[in-house]
């Protein structure tokens, strides 16, 4: 029987907010081909990307909205909020962290948003990181990280800083895939932990790619995250992501993965959005392979980017779940605005 040779270490924590060198393109870490001129034609005959009217009308009033008051988790404690979309309010070893936040209603070539933000922008406790998947317009969002303080840290792709310093952000820190960083509870905090408590940032790979003008493609560079707390606690964003090989070394190199965050929507059609978007199946099994124990889908009930009518990620998900035979309390299918805590590994 042949022996998996064990993961590499995890790599020395990166300065925050060093300034590094790039690469022109990352288009050698694509893992699928981008679009050509025939698929481009295809979809011009086939029409616009969005579900039949009949299923907006049915359905979208029935999207799973139910804000409510978020958690106050000590510092050993994490628990998320879905603030829509692949907007969450994670908060771990004391941090509020922020993922790919976008609170506008409408965002650059997208019909505007069909339930609201999950959670208003002043009841926000203070942020004290954000990070970002990729430069998509609805990912990285301008407008919305506007409203924070530019010394806020910014956790981003490589190649996605300068962008970042461009618009004033003082605290901007690059990672290439498998690189981490660390940032420490706030000084000063209620939350700061005795021993200097840390939470760690590794960058990880998604199947996808970046573009946000027309001569910018894979410029930046484009994946997930991990965030680590002092006892191991993780929780795995996903961002924007195809289904396929990464889940499983993900999860090889950063075992017991607590809380997978993993899109389920803006799959349809298939020919087109396999590549670079999950379905509802593929996302379960992508949590089996990376061994998480529990998932949280997200990258639905937002924006609808594609043709599935709008319940049907939560449908599909749901019967994935039980097909796997997983516990169902470990499927955390919230509604926009909902939140959940994981109790404390170790009180």
């Amino acid at each position: 029987m042949l022996l998996r040779p064990p993961p590499p270490a995890v790599s020395p924590p990166r300065p925050v907010g060093a300034r590094r060198m790039w690469p022109r393109s990352f288009a050698d870490r694509l893992t699928s081909p981008l679009p050509g001129v025939r698929a481009l034609a295809r979809l011009a005959r086939e029409g616009a990307v969005r579900p039949v009217s009949s299923a907006l009308a049915e359905e979208i009033p029935k999207l799973p909205f139910a804000p409510g008051p978020m958690p106050d988790p000590g510092p050993d404690t994490v628990a998320v909020t879905w603030a829509g979309h692949a907007s969450w309010v994670v908060r771990i070893g004391g941090l509020t962290v922020l993922t790919d936040p976008v609170w506008s209603r409408k965002i650059l070539g997208t019909p505007a948003r069909v339930t609201p933000v999950g959670v208003a922008w002043q009841d926000l406790p203070t942020v004290d990181a954000v990070v970002i998947s990729h430069n998509h317009y609805d990912h990285l969002d301008a407008p919305t990280l506007r409203r924070l303080p530019r010394d806020t840290p910014l956790f981003v792709p490589a190649g996605l800083g300068g962008w970042c310093r461009k618009r004033g952000f003082t605290t901007v820190t690059e990672l290439d895939w498998w690189e981490g960083a660390e940032l420490p509870s706030p000084a000063g905090s209620s939350r700061a932990q005795p021993g200097g408590g840390r939470v760690r940032f590794d960058f990880v790979p998604a199947h996808h790619w970046s573009k946000r003008s027309l001569t910018d493609t894979c410029r930046s560079l484009w994946g997930g995250w991990v965030l680590t707390d002092r006892h191991k606690q993780r929780v795995y964003f996903a961002g924007d992501t195809g289904y396929g090989h990464w889940f499983g070394e993900i999860g090889r190199r950063f075992p017991g993965i607590d809380l997978a965050l993993l899109p389920i929507g803006a799959y349809d059609p298939r020919w087109m959005l396999r590549p670079v978007h999950t379905d509802p199946e593929e996302a379960v099994r992508a949590c089996q392979d990376l061994g998480a124990r529990r998932m949280a889908p997200m990258h639905w009930s937002t924006f609808l980017l594609s043709e599935e009518p709008p319940l049907e990620p939560l449908t599909r998900v749901r019967a994935a779940w039980r097909k796997a035979e997983l516990p169902r309390e470990d499927l955390w299918d919230l509604p926009v605005g909902a939140s959940r805590v994981l109790e404390p590994a170790h009180p």
